[in-house]
Parts: C-alpha cells; structure tokens; sequence
C-alpha cells in the first residue's frame, strides 16, 4: 500500500463515526465508508499535494452520503418502523442506550448543525477544516457548533455543555467504540 492509501486508511475510523452520525446506522456507516474509499482510490489524482488531505476525504464521505440520500428518495420507505425492529437486537449495554439517545437527540438538531458538530466534536477535525468541508466560513461552524450543543443540552436534559469546557463533556459521554 502506498503512502497515500495509508494515509486515507488512517481516518478510517474518524470517517466511520462521521458516517455513523450521518446514517445513525453502523451498517450503513460501513457502506458508506467503503464507496468513500472506492472513490477516493478512483479520483486519488484530483487530491492537491499540500492540502488537508483529512477534509478532503470528509467531503467526499459527506458528497456519498448525499448521493446516498437522494437514490433513497426513490426507494420504498418504512414508515411504521415494522420492518426495521424485526432487523433490529435489543441494546445490551448501557453505552449502547446512551448512544442511541444521543442518535435521537442529533436526529432533531438542524442537518446544518448536525453535521458541524460531528465534524468538529465526533470526528476531530479542526474549525478550519470542518469549514473547508461544509463550504462555508469558520465563524458559521463555530456558531452551527454553539447552537447544537445548546440544543442537545435541552433535548438530552443536561446541564449547559459550556459549563463542562465544551467539548469535554461530549468527549467522556461518546461511545468510542464506535468511532
């Protein structure tokens, strides 16, 4: 493998949480990541040597994702959940419980501020390059990031996220297996 391709491999794990966060399915997470690389390996040549190879990657993943989405438009969808729950296994731990919470709480935060948040908190990408990512400016990611906190905050029922550092509550409560 050549130095790019380890390079790209060594996001994998941010880029699945990422994914995971998007999809709120680790199943679909894995799939995503895997047509992530399929196309980074086929457009490796349209990569700029001396940029953030790390967003890059991010937004390709998040184009994937909404490629995903809009060939999903077309599908059948489950409205009622039936066939989703005989899909599904009851969460054993509580880890699982928590993140589940969490999946629900993101799922009624703007997309917009969704996405900042887990580029910036989940995955560890730098304002400036969850900017370059989203297309927009980092005072906007700074902001989708204040809001969200603050709106979760209500949605999960706990204290102010700033009165814990900011980002070091999310950072002991997060499911790190997952990412």
């Amino acid at each position: 493998m050549d130095k790019f391709m380890q390079d790209v491999t060594a996001y994998v794990p941010q880029l699945r949480g990422y994914a995971a966060s998007l999809t709120g399915s680790l199943a679909d997470a894995d799939d995503l990541v895997q047509e992530m690389l399929l196309r980074v390996c086929r457009h490796r040549d349209q990569f700029q040597e001396g940029t953030h190879l790390r967003a890059w990657v991010h937004t390709i993943l998040r184009n994937v994702f909404y490629s995903t989405l809009r060939r999903e438009r077309l599908m059948v969808q489950d409205v009622d959940g039936r066939h989703a729950a005989q899909l599904g296994e009851a969460p054993d731990q509580e880890w699982r419980l928590r993140f589940g919470e969490l999946l629900e709480a993101l799922d009624q935060i703007k997309p917009e501020q969704r996405e900042a948040l887990t580029l910036v908190v989940m995955t560890g990408l730098s304002y400036e390059e969850a900017a370059q990512v989203c297309g927009c400016k980092v005072g906007t990611i700074k902001s989708r990031i204040n809001r969200a906190r603050d709106r979760l905050a209500i949605l999960l029922d706990v204290a102010d996220s700033r009165s814990h550092g900011g980002r070091a509550g999310w950072a002991e409560h997060r499911p790190t297996a997952f990412l």
